[in-house]
């Protein structure tokens, strides 16, 4: 009688990662994106520290989800907010394991409007591109430095982060100058500061969505939305926020991914 040879698996059970039991620290996490991942991490058994500004539902929020969550009042521009929510996670976690830059603004001005003779304003570039790259960049730089004092599990790996860039870093649109420009900063500082870490044991990937159904856009009208839905090739919908979290779970999960750019669009290329 012949035998069968049933191979064996061979899977190291020591790079299986889960985020039950992580600390995350999420910014812009009392609204859309961030909100929609802090649901997703509570969800899933993490804790997760609320940093957003102190006008935010954060507080709210925090209460609602319970003891594993904690809402930070901060300003990701301002070190000293930034460093507070860092020690909040410390102080009530016990350690910080990953963060999710959700944070940021946007202005939809074109370079110059030729009918009213008026350039695009410097302050409102200046503001988008304080905030949404040397916002993301100062939560980056704090953080780390708590991660780096994680035990490194047996792939050395000590700690996460994972920022939001834009489809609009590739596909800029009329009127996006200062958005697209600071959308492509994250995008272009992804690799080196990925290069920057490994040695601590810390990952850092971008997730670059598409059209989802956050606040900015839910404030249009529905014919508006429902014109935009129809851009994306498939699915042709808006991207729910909730996809956008699992994303950042899978991402967080599977030690591999690293120094990379996901585009999260539905297939999407923005028309001029």
């Amino acid at each position: 009688m012949t035998s069968l040879l049933v191979p064996k698996l061979l899977v190291n059970m020591a790079n299986i990662r889960s985020v039950k039991g992580m600390v995350g620290l999420v910014t812009g996490g009392a609204s859309g994106l961030g909100r929609a991942t802090v649901e997703r991490l509570i969800s899933q058994g993490a804790s997760a520290v609320i940093l957003d500004l102190p006008s935010s539902d954060g507080h709210k929020l925090a209460a609602a989800f319970g003891d594993r969550c904690a809402f930070a009042p901060a300003d990701v521009t301002s070190e000293s907010d930034v460093r507070s929510a860092v020690d909040l996670a410390k102080e009530k976690y016990g350690k910080l394991d990953l963060t999710v830059n959700c944070a940021g603004i946007a202005v939809a001005v074109k370079t110059y409007n030729l009918k009213k003779d008026l350039p695009h304003s410097l302050e409102d570039f200046t503001r988008v591109i304080t905030v949404n790259i040397a916002g993301t960049f100062n939560v980056i730089r704090l953080a780390v430095g708590e991660m780096g004092k994680n035990e490194p599990d047996a792939d050395g790996h000590r700690g996460c982060i994972i920022n939001t860039a834009s489809v609009a870093a590739f596909d800029g649109q009329v009127g996006q100058a200062a958005y697209s420009a600071s959308k492509g900063g994250i995008v272009g500082m992804t690799l080196p500061i990925a290069r920057d870490l490994a040695p601590m044991g810390i990952r850092v990937v971008t997730i670059a969505p598409g059209l989802f159904s956050t606040p900015l856009l839910a404030g249009l009208p529905e014919k508006v939305r429902n014109f935009l839905a129809r851009q994306v090739p498939f699915p042709s919908r808006l991207g729910d926020p909730a996809e956008f979290a699992h994303l950042v779970i899978a991402i967080a999960e599977n030690p591999m991914i690293n120094g990379e750019v996901i585009r999260l669009d539905g297939a999407i290329r923005m028309q001029p």
